[in-house]
């Protein structure tokens, strides 16, 4: 079983991707009309349609957060990063819950699936990154700070965010405002 610390996250070799799975016809179909519908309301239609029609499907899960997140839409792009997440970790075997997944569960993930241990690990950064854009920094924190701890190596580049956030946030604090003592006279 492969060890958290000895993953090369960037090597994608030896492992089946997410788009690799079939995909059922209409769906297909569905999501290539999206594509050239785009910037019409019939794309998202057409989304939601494969969306019921593969609803644990990842190739329609990433079109959806894709389509959402182009068009600024993020409270539902979160919606649809956590639904991938939590369909990634059952085929995983991990808690859905990813403050709860540790090195051993991740190595364990590895050997199952190392292609879709990747993919959810990218979709716990992709989350962190819209909660940054909401303004919802505590919440981003908390998911890299833990992907940080998982990638020692910094393979995903969460250390690197953090790091950015810090001095963004340093950057933005306001000094302490000097008082002014008047004196009359």
């Amino acid at each position: 079983m492969r060890r958290c610390t000895d993953m090369d996250l960037l090597d994608f070799s030896d492992c089946k991707l997410y788009f690799e799975d079939a995909l059922p016809a209409e769906a297909e179909l569905l999501i290539a009309q999206a594509a050239s519908d785009y910037g019409d309301p019939a794309a998202e239609l057409a989304l939601l349609r494969a969306n019921l029609l593969a609803p644990e499907h990842l190739t329609v899960l990433v079109s959806l957060y894709r389509y959402y997140f182009y068009q600024h839409r993020l409270d539902e792009v979160l919606i649809v990063a956590e639904h991938a997440k939590r369909v990634s970790a059952r085929h995983l075997g991990i808690p859905n819950d990813w403050r709860q997944i540790d090195e051993t569960q991740l190595g364990s993930a590895a050997a199952t699936s190392f292609g879709l241990l990747r993919f959810y690990l990218l979709a716990l950064k992709a989350e962190s990154i819209v909660l940054l854009r909401l303004g919802r920094i505590a919440e981003s924190r908390d998911r890299l700070n833990k992907l940080a701890a998982l990638d020692s190596r910094d393979h995903l580049g969460a250390a690197k965010l953090l790091e950015v956030v810090d001095e963004f946030q340093t950057e933005n604090t306001p000094a302490a405002t000097p008082s002014i003592t008047l004196a009359i006279a």
